[in-house]
């Protein structure tokens, strides 16, 4: 629970994990019986959005076709063998794809020598054996993503898919190196192009820092393909303009200080490899590129989510924005992004320790509808959870959006346990008049500021369900008023106000119990905050 009132309630349960602020239902996406899974993925099939598809390590798929309200569990199977890492994408024409790592037992092959796609022609229902990509023994293929040409461009229903080839995986030898490839395929994965190099500097092969990695593709309005990846403390880009058959001179576009691979209390290992977007809507965000990643360039303790933009395909960006700020060290991590293809609309996932205590760990979601200069965030998961370091948490999240629907994946840990989680976000979609009211949100929601006892900053989060006239106030336990935060007519969505312990004089105030009360047309919120110095 959020500590509020008094500073003996604020020590008895700041030692207790944080209590649900989430506005949205959380579903359970694996079965019980099935252990551990970790590294999700996430999509929606375009063609029928009530079927939506995710899976997990090592072979787990999960299969929707009511939008989510309900999941079945199976394993994937292939003779050349499934071995973590998946990703499920789906095609204009609603085939699905769900690509993975090898361990070909079954066959003449070893751990980890390519990279295997397998199809659905029937809604995740069943799957071919797969075609795959990359075999060139004794070298290892890692941590790929896949990205479809859904344009209009030459390149058309083009499937593409980037990852890291090691010579030697986990090698030490400085002779060892990787290095980002690329491949297409341009018959529904029933067969691959020759791999491409993208990376024009290697790193090495000891899964770290210097190692190259987190390549994401992303396609732009005129078939261009972007990706994006880390290495040797910074974010590399290169595009392709004839398909994928060729790719230019790598382009640093931001600095990661402390590297992709860094030590999140309570993760076994926490990765910070960037996320590639690139809008191809009719919204006035068309074209625009985008790129976010996490990294601790502000401390050990002080784990943050980074975005920047581009509007002139990759050749001038945006400083780092942090799109989730707030006051004092505290750790944000393992981001995943999309874009809804209906709005232009940007989407983060992460993980948030800004309102619990020690380790115990929340799940939120940015929105940006103005392609990344304002957001706003809020909590998805209904409870707080407590990882444990010794079992592996995985590399990554996920989340898809369509049509304003919205479905983070997350893994939480309860007890030493895993398991995989969404929750139903339903976002309104613009309309001529401006955004419609929030569907199934007839009401103001103003949530518990946090911190929570603060000293000296505050901030409040508040969702308004229609357009209206929009004052959130401070006041005193006499009912006297302190300081007016808001007052201005606002359009419906979710927002949040800082409030820095100054009186409407600038004053600083006293150490006490406050009120602050959201008035939204004729719809009143109050809560109380404790200010402690």
């Amino acid at each position: 629970m959020r500590p509020i009132f008094t500073f003996v309630t604020f020590v008895i349960l700041f030692m207790l994990p944080a209590a649900a602020m989430a506005q949205y239902t959380n579903i359970r996406v694996s079965d019980i019986a099935y252990d551990d899974p970790e590294e999700v993925t996430i999509a929606i099939n375009p063609t029928d959005p009530q079927n939506i598809f995710a899976a997990s390590n090592i072979d787990y798929i999960y299969r929707s076709d009511d939008g989510g309200l309900t999941w079945s569990t199976d394993r994937i199977t292939s003779t050349v063998g499934v071995w973590g890492d998946p990703v499920v994408i789906f095609d204009a024409q609603g085939r699905l794809y769900h690509s993975h790592l090898s361990w070909p037992r079954e066959m003449s092959g070893d751990w980890l020598d390519r990279i295997v796609i397998q199809r659905s022609d029937d809604q995740g229902v069943s799957f071919n054996d797969g075609s795959w990509i990359g075999l060139a023994p004794p070298k290892d293929q890692d941590k790929e993503w896949m990205a479809i040409d859904t344009t209009g461009s030459p390149w058309q229903d083009n499937l593409y898919i980037a990852w890291t080839e090691f010579d030697s995986y986990g090698s030490s030898v400085s002779t060892d190196s990787t290095r980002i490839l690329f491949a297409r395929s341009t018959d529904q994965a029933t067969s691959w192009g020759a791999s491409v190099r993208v990376s024009d500097l290697g790193g090495n092969c000891i899964d770290e820092d210097e190692t190259v990695e987190g390549a994401v593709p992303a396609v732009g309005p005129g078939g261009e393909i972007y990706m994006a990846w880390s290495g040797h403390d910074q974010i590399w880009l290169d595009r392709s303009l004839d398909g994928g058959l060729s790719f230019g001179a790598d382009q640093v576009i931001a600095t990661q200080p402390g590297g992709w691979d860094f030590a999140v209390p309570g993760i076994n290992r926490c990765n910070g490899m960037p996320v590639t977007l690139c809008d191809t809507t009719g919204s006035a965000m068309h074209g625009n590129l985008y790129v976010v990643w996490s990294d601790q360039r502000e401390g050990v303790d002080d784990t943050d989510i980074w975005f920047i933009r581009s509007d002139d395909g990759g050749q001038t960006w945006t400083a780092p924005l942090n799109p989730v700020p707030e006051s004092g060290a505290h750790h944000q991590f393992l981001p995943w992004a999309a874009l809804d293809p209906a709005t232009g609309y940007l989407y983060i996932v992460f993980y948030d320790r800004r309102g619990t205590a020690g380790e115990y760990t929340d799940v939120f979601v940015a929105m940006s509808a103005d392609g990344g200069d304002t957001w706003s965030d809020f909590q998805v998961s209904e409870t707080s959870f407590l990882p444990e370091s010794h079992v592996f948490f995985g590399d990554y999240t996920n989340i898809a959006a369509l049509d304003g629907k919205v479905y983070p994946i997350w893994m939480r840990m309860d007890q030493g346990v895993l398991s995989v989680w969404t929750a139903l976000v339903q976002i309104p979609l613009p309309t001529a008049a401006g955004p419609a009211p929030l569907p199934g949100r007839d009401r103001v929601i103003l949530s518990q500021n946090w911190p929570n006892p603060f000293n000296p900053s505050t901030r409040i989060d508040f969702v308004i369900p229609d357009a209206a006239s929009v004052m959130l106030r401070v006041y005193d336990l006499a009912g006297a008023r302190v300081a007016t935060l808001l007052d201005r007519a606002m359009q419906a969505g979710p927002y949040h106000v800082d409030w820095d312990g100054r009186d409407e004089r600038g004053q600083r105030v006293s150490s006490g119990v406050y009120l602050y009360e959201l008035q939204a047309g004729e719809h009143s919120v109050t809560r109380k905050m404790t200010l402690v110095k």
